[in-house]
């Protein structure tokens, strides 16, 4: 073969499957079928470890800028919100959810004893031909510097098809004799791109909004979503002129499965086991969980981002294929 038309022929083919992973300082870029994912940031400033932004396979963004960048119509509220991260509003009487360094210098926030989540280290940032792993050590630590909680978290990232993929296992070991409250700011948490967010009075103009939540239940809006429990939650809509969604899978392995959903229409999508009496409305018991010393609770998810909407991209089928796997 004519080694000119072999190179011309080489530059036409599509890119094969493969995730690269890329070691920074204080951050891990991820990179999908040769298109950029997302990025782990971490570090002394980061009051918790988040992944911004997260992409589908277009390149479209499927989570809010703000605080990391500014972009126009954007709602700048809850700064805490930073496009993906784990955490719980209430760890021994300490918040490490709305825990940004800023709101120390806040005189209505004074009173609040906040705690925050270190990365001690990374043990693994690895590529591959279909998956890509990041694994890393953080500390959860109040603000007077008491450890309570070690967290071992591993994010495998997938590569190939129409959809992007990332599982999440997190095992959280209590150093001391930690209580998760029941509050309904947790635990596992995504803040949507504007064009997710529900229609509403309150938003900028534009983008437009166009979000609608799905349930495996079939629960559409917040006002049918918010609190209740479900195996998986989809926010779909259109962003950048192009419809798409981003789904979250409950593994069935998880503590108190299925999760409630701290679902809102302005764009904070989450889910949180220990929400109990705040979701129910008081008609449920205390979700207050204590781990003695030693003791261990395992969190597994799956975020799915995808085109269409919840029913064309055929979530029920994915997500009990993801149930059969034990992922």
């Amino acid at each position: 073969m004519n080694k000119l038309f072999a190179l011309a022929l080489l530059a036409v083919l599509p890119v094969a499957a493969q995730v690269k992973i890329t070691q920074g300082e204080n951050k891990i870029a991820v990179e999908i079928d040769g298109k950029p994912y997302t990025t782990f940031f971490y570090g002394p400033d980061v009051a918790k470890p988040y992944l911004y932004p997260l992409r589908a396979a277009s390149g479209v963004s499927v989570t809010r800028a703000f605080p990391m960048d500014k972009v126009e119509g954007e709602l700048t509220d809850h700064q805490h919100q930073r496009s993906m991260w784990f955490a719980h509003q209430s760890v021994n009487g300490y918040d490490y959810w709305n825990n940004e360094f800023s709101y120390d210098s806040d005189p209505k926030q004074a009173k609040v004893k906040r705690g925050h989540i270190f990365v001690t280290k990374v043990s693994k940032a690895q590529g591959g031909k279909t998956t890509g792993t990041i694994a890393e050590q953080s500390e959860w630590k109040q603000s007077d510097g008491k450890l309570v909680l070690t967290e071992d978290r591993v994010m495998t990232f997938h590569a190939g098809g129409p959809n992007r993929m990332v599982d999440f296992d997190i095992t959280l070991t209590a150093k001391d004799t930690v209580t998760f409250g029941d509050e309904k700011d947790g635990v596992f948490g995504i803040r949507v791109a504007p064009g997710l967010e529900e229609p509403g009075a309150k938003v900028p103009t534009e983008p437009k909004r166009t979000g609608l939540m799905t349930s495996a239940q079939g629960c559409k809006l917040e006002a049918e979503c918010w609190g209740k429990r479900s195996e998986w939650m989809d926010y779909s809509g259109v962003v950048a002129g192009e419809k798409l969604g981003v789904a979250i899978f409950d593994n069935p392995a998880n503590p108190r499965y299925p999760t409630y959903w701290h679902a809102r229409g302005y764009g904070l999508f989450a889910n949180n086991i220990f929400g109990v009496h705040n979701f129910t409305k008081g008609k449920e018991a205390d979700g207050a969980l204590t781990l003695k010393p030693g003791e261990t609770l395992r969190f597994r998810y799956r975020i799915l981002i995808h085109a269409g909407d919840a029913e064309s991209a055929n979530l029920a089928d994915l997500y009990n294929a993801y149930k059969k796997a034990g992922k």
